[in-house]
């Protein structure tokens, strides 16, 4: 059911997607081909608001920043997860993989790979500072309107 809590949390996560792809741009060099990076990872981060932040309040407020931190984390892993299996399905196309086996492999190799570029002070900083804020955020929203 939509309420205000869950629109605050999906705009602020959406918006702390499109923040932590932005600054992870320059980790994918220059001649890296951008395309919908920031937009799609600002709309996991609005699902990722709505579903778990969303669905996360009426507790207390330290509660919360717990909730925000882990909508935080969850964002970054299924950011990993759709980018690293769209560069795993290009490569498969190219025949870089013997099998599906290897493939499979290959996609948990990337995400491995994805994740040591994503370790940045710009990257973890934004999704850190998201949660912090984005919890309690979320949670007076709630409590303002019921």
């Amino acid at each position: 059911m939509p309420t205000a809590a869950k629109l605050v949390a999906s705009v602020w996560f959406a918006l702390a997607g499109w923040l932590a792809a932005n600054a992870h741009v320059p980790a994918l060099g220059e001649n890296a081909a951008v395309g919908l990076f920031r937009e799609l990872t600002a709309l996991i981060g609005f699902v990722c608001g709505w579903r778990v932040m969303g669905n996360g309040v009426d507790k207390s407020y330290a509660d919360s920043v717990g909730t925000g931190l882990k909508t935080s984390i969850i964002l970054a892993f299924l950011a990993l997860l759709l980018f690293s299996g769209h560069q795993m399905v290009k490569e498969a196309f190219r025949m870089h993989f013997d099998g599906p086996m290897q493939a499979m492999l290959g996609w948990a190799d990337l995400m491995m790979k994805n994740a040591v570029r994503m370790v940045s002070v710009g990257v973890i900083g934004v999704l850190i500072i998201a949660g912090l804020l984005g919890g309690p955020l979320t949670e007076w929203a709630w409590r303002r309107w019921r």
